[in-house]
Parts: C-alpha cells; structure tokens; sequence
C-alpha cells in the first residue's frame, strides 16, 4: 500500500508560555501542503522481520530511532501486526520546519491501520500520533487546524486561499528546534493565529508573525534575506515555518511564484497551487 506523506507550513507561532514540565505552549495554525510529499511504501516482509528502506535525501537517523519504526513498534505494543517491509523516499527536507519526519509517523499508523484492516478511528490514530510528537496528530487529520498546548490540542479551522500559489525556499542550513525554544522568550498573545487567518491576506502583514523569527534570523541572517527578497518579488504574505529554516511564501499567481524561485538556486525550492 502506497502513501503520501504532506508537508506542512505554521501560519503563525506564537510562544505563549514554558510549561513546568519544559515544553512550551504554542498557538499555530498547521496547513498541509499536499504538493510537497514524501512517498511511503508498505508490503508484507519477504525476510521474516520488519524492515525499513530509505530512499531520496539522507535521513541522519537510526533506523530503529525513525518515527517509521516507532509508529510500527507503537501499533506493534498493542495489536498483532505481522512483519512488514516499509520503503520510504524522503523528498520533504529534513530540520525545515516542514513536520517530514512527523508525517512520515503519521502516514505510518493510517497505512498500516488500513492495510490490516485494524479498525482504529481517526481519533484513536491521532491519540496514538500524539505519542510519537507534538504535532503528529495533525497529519492523520490531513486538514487545517488551530494547534494550542504543545501542539497536540487541535481545533479545525477554515483557510481560504483557494487560487493563490505557494513557495517554499530551503536554504542550505538547518535550525535546530530546542536551541530555537531556548532563544525565544515566551509571552501571552494578543492575536491568535486563527483569527488573523480568516482576514484578507494583504491584512495578514504584522498581524500573523512567528516568535522564532527574531532570535533565529538573529543567529542565520540569510533567513532574514530571503523573506526580504520574496517581498521585493511581490509575494502578499512571507514567513518562516516552524523554528525553521524554510521560509514561505504566498503569491497570487504561479507565475510570479515561479519567477521568484528563480532567484534561489542554492536553495531547495518548490512551487505549487494552494
């Protein structure tokens, strides 16, 4: 059974609040980005044992610390699964704020829940997601969503950008998550991102921000560089995604996207209709 693990872009972060335990509260909107996937594979094993096979960018990880296996092993924990052989090729970059790796996890549990005829609702493979990361369970619903908490409480909400065209600018350097948290200062906010989300667009400026960017452009100015060059190329709404480091950006049309991607070829780039 094939899969296609989306991508995702945060419209808005807002830091709210560290939390006892160490993690943060946040408050994002997550929007799939069905153009930008990786491909997920599952078949019965041919060898007896539970494999995983990696294909496309390098995934820097052993292979029983992937969220692939965990997903497995976490289904494994509480049904009887048979041996499978998992091939998965990466296309999402790795620490680009694109939630790959959490997709991949995700993709995982409804595969493989459809594939054995398990009988899990979405809810009992979101709740199960949420044990893998944060914002795992976000992809098994495959639709927009208010993310508060830590990014598990999730909320659907509408996005209305229906004709517009997005590109994703990934420049070759990556942030790490945890060193972003330990650089923001958290505070209440004034606007929650699903508000600013249901404005037009060109009111979007100012109002919907990401609390990393400051403390992260701050260590990586070529971020701050590209949001600069992707105004200037007359996109009506750019920010980064997640702690990074992919910066996004809306346009009206694919060809005006098409044209500012062109002005990225050390990066990796990608351009698709919303």
């Amino acid at each position: 059974m094939i899969a296609f693990p989306t991508a995702k872009i945060n419209l808005g972060l807002n830091i709210v609040e560290r939390r006892p335990d160490g993690y943060h509260n946040i408050e994002t909107v997550f929007l799939p980005v069905p153009g930008v996937s990786d491909v997920l594979e599952i078949v019965p094993s041919t060898s007896g044992e539970t494999t995983l096979h990696t294909y496309g960018n390098p995934v820097d990880c052993p292979v029983e610390k992937n969220l692939v296996m965990r997903a497995y092993a976490l289904l494994a924990s509480q049904h009887e699964l048979p041996a499978l052989d998992i091939h998965l090729y990466k296309h999402i970059p790795d620490g680009a704020g694109l939630g790959g790796g959490s997709s991949d996890a995700a993709a995982t549990l409804v595969t493989i829940n459809s594939m054995l005829e398990l009988g899990l609702s979405t809810e009992q493979l979101a709740s199960l997601a949420a044990r893998l990361g944060a914002d795992c369970a976000f992809f098994v619903h495959g639709r927009p969503m208010m993310a508060t908490g830590i990014g598990d409480v999730l909320t659907p909400v509408e996005v209305n950008l229906k004709g517009k065209c997005l590109l994703l600018v990934k420049p070759p350097v990556g942030v790490s998550t945890a060193q972003a948290y330990a650089r923001v200062t958290p505070e209440p906010s004034t606007l929650r991102p699903d508000e600013v989300v249901q404005w037009p667009l060109p009111m979007w400026d100012g109002a919907l921000k990401n609390d990393f960017e400051p403390s992260v452009f701050a260590q990586y100015p070529l971020l701050w560089h590209i949001k600069a060059m992707l105004l200037d190329a007359g996109a009506q709404y750019v920010a980064m995604s997640g702690s990074g480091s992919t910066m996004f950006a809306i346009f009206d049309t694919d060809e005006m996207a098409e044209r500012a991607a062109d002005k990225f070829a050390d990066c990796v780039t990608f351009v698709t209709p919303l």
